[in-house]
Order: C-alpha cells, then sequence, then structure tokens
C-alpha cells in the first residue's frame, strides 16, 4: 500500500514539474537564471524549516545532513544546467532531453554498485542516443544546439541526485534529508549569483507566480515527497514515472502558449521516450525487472 501512495505522489510530482516549464521560461526573460534559482530555494528553504519546526522538530544528525547536501549538489547542478539551457532552447525540447534522466538512472546506479548494465538497458540508451541526436542536431551545422546540450547535462545532475536520495532515503529521516538537500542547493545557488552573472529581476507578475509555484509546490513540496516516497520505491521505478514529466510538459506548453514540437524534433522525442521505455521496463530482461 506505501508502494502505491509513494509511486501516486511522485506521478503528482511530475505533473508539478512538467507545468513549470513554461512558468520558467517565461520568467527568465525579466530575472537572471541563478538569482532565479537562489530566490526559489531560498523560499522553499525556509517554507520547509517553518513546516518542520511547527509540526515537531526531527533531531539533527551530521549523517543525514551530509547525505542531504551531497544530494543537493546533484539538485542544484541539474538545475542550474536545465534553467541555463531553457533561455536557448523551448520548454517541450527541454523537457524531453530531461526526460533522459530516466534512463540515466540505471546506469548510473550499475556504475556505483558495480552491477553490469542489462541488455535492455544498453539497447535503451542506443535508442535514446539516436532520438536525442535527431531532436538536438541542427540540420545545416550538423552540431548540438547549446541550450541541448547544457540540458543533456542536467539530466546527468538529476539522475545523480535519484541514484543518492533513493541510496540513503532507505534508512535516513526523510524531513532532514528534504531540508538539506533545498538548503544546499540555495547555498550555493547564493553563493554564485552574484559574481558568475550580471543579476537582474523586474518584479513583474510572471516572475513573482514563477518564484512562489516553483519553490513552494516544485521544490518544498515535491522534494519532501520525493525523498519520503523513495523508502517504498527503488531509483529505477523513480525514474520510470518521471518519464511523464515531458509529456506533461509538452501538453502544457501546447495548451497554454503553442508552443509544440517540429516533425522531426517529435520523432527524436518518440525514440527517448522509447529508450527510456526499454530501459525500464527491460522488455529483454523480464526476469531482471526489480519488483520493488
Amino acid at each position: 500500500m506505501n508502494c502505491r501512495k509513494a509511486e501516486a505522489a511522485l506521478v503528482l510530482n511530475t505533473l508539478v514539474w512538467g507545468a513549470t516549464f513554461v512558468l520558467v521560461k517565461a520568467a527568465l526573460l525579466d530575472v537572471s537564471p541563478l538569482l532565479f534559482l537562489a530566490l526559489r530555494f531560498s523560499l522553499a528553504t525556509g517554507a520547509l524549516l517553518a513546516l518542520f519546526r511547527a509540526s515537531g522538530w526531527v533531531p539533527f544528525t551530521w549523517k543525514a545532513a551530509a547525505a542531504g547536501a551531497l544530494a543537493g549538489v546533484f539538485l542544484f547542478s541539474g538545475y542550474l544546467f536545465q534553467t541555463l539551457g531553457l533561455r536557448l532552447t523551448t520548454a517541450p525540447r527541454s523537457a524531453f532531453i530531461t526526460g533522459l534522466t530516466s534512463v540515466m538512472v540505471p546506469l548510473l546506479a550499475a556504475l556505483v554498485y558495480r552491477n553490469r548494465p542489462q541488455v535492455s538497458e544498453v539497447a535503451g540508451v542506443l535508442v535514446a542516443t539516436a532520438g536525442l541526436a535527431l531532436m538536438t542536431l541542427q540540420r545545416a551545422a550538423g552540431s548540438v544546439g547549446r541550450g541541448d546540450l547544457l540540458t543533456f547535462f542536467c539530466a546527468i545532475g538529476f539522475a545523480a541526485h535519484i541514484v543518492t536520495l533513493g541510496h540513503f532515503s532507505e534508512y535516513m529521516r526523510f524531513q532532514l534529508l528534504s531540508i538539506a538537500q533545498v538548503g544546499a542547493a540555495a547555498l550555493l545557488a547564493l553563493s554564485l549569483f552574484w559574481w558568475a552573472e550580471t543579476p537582474h529581476v523586474r518584479w513583474r507578475p510572471a516572475v513573482i507566480c514563477a518564484i512562489l509555484v516553483t519553490g513552494l509546490l516544485a521544490t518544498a513540496l515535491a522534494f519532501t515527497i520525493q525523498a519520503w516516497a523513495q523508502q517504498y520505491t527503488t531509483s529505477t521505478r523513480t525514474g520510470l514515472i518521471y518519464m511523464l514529466e515531458p509529456v506533461f510538459a509538452w501538453i502544457t506548453s501546447y495548451c497554454l502558449v503553442g508552443e509544440g514540437l517540429s516533425g522531426r524534433a517529435a520523432a527524436g522525442a518518440a525514440l527517448i521516450l522509447s529508450g527510456v521505455v526499454l530501459v525500464e521496463l527491460k522488455p529483454l530482461n523480464p526476469r531482471l525487472h526489480p519488483s520493488g
């Protein structure tokens, strides 16, 4: 029962995250990327501190704080590359390239735990890579768009975050992991924005809305849910559920601003999703699929 509730909660996360691609892209017209992340994660950290203090403080341990901070470093790197890339590519393309996170989770887990990649995982990576090339390579120059490349690095960061959180959430309190990872991301953003970019913000409704929605719903709530849910499901199944995120992003982007994908990009997106399905469902290795 807990497993079903956990996975249903993760689906809710994908819905929230998918819907925020359009919000963030609109907000980045009026706020610099690192300052946006600093505001987002600072708001989320403050909200979590207030929430957990009001509901009963969880005993502090340095081990849990360090584990959460490590997850926070990967989390921040994922959002940094995604936010930088989103300025240079469309919301649907960003979402589908971010979807490669699901392919990378079992591969990173295999690397960390020294397991040999399975046939379906290798096949899935090849199919998804072909889709990524079809989606991101520019026809004329044969080069990868900068925004798409940055978003690819974001997928690596998010995959490392899922694997790290999945490892530590089994035996550490999810409240501390949640606060530590979001707080670490906030500290990194606050330490970088004032010198790594020329910070600017125009306090327009789109910016305020994006900060509130991403800070409270897509960060404070979503990553607390993930830290709790990964106690009851595997990292691989988490990655499978998160493959729904680009679908929600595509639908939201099309409905709100009419921003879709070209035929070539849509074919690439379909290959990426097919690669994700191969990696996660393992049709070539049915006996090896995790039961978790």
